[in-house]
């Protein structure tokens, strides 16, 4: 499954728990658009996810990190997550320095 599908996976799942039809989104998007990427026809930008999460009232993070673990089993989510937080703090660690 491409990217695209799993965003598209993604935010049709978090629509769904949070009961959001696509037409709510209008402010966001068309429902055209929340439809093409629910179906993973499309990509989104940043500030698309951006306004997309905030309409959901989700961060955009937990979108796009879902987008990458839902089809991931418990341990294989976990790891995934830690190794992010490794990643952040080593980033972090790397502007505090500079």
């Amino acid at each position: 499954m491409t990217t695209k599908e799993n965003f598209g996976l993604a935010l049709r799942a978090v629509r769904r728990l949070r009961k959001v039809p696509q037409e709510a989104l209008d402010q966001v998007s068309s429902r055209t658009y929340v439809s093409s990427l629910e179906r993973g026809l499309k990509s989104p930008t940043l500030d698309k996810v951006n306004s997309i999460a905030e309409a959901l009232d989700i961060h955009p993070l937990t979108l796009v990190a879902y987008t990458y673990l839902r089809q991931s089993s418990i341990a294989d989510q976990q790891a995934l997550l830690r190794r992010v937080q490794t990643e952040l703090a080593e980033l972090a660690a790397n502007d505090a320095n500079r």
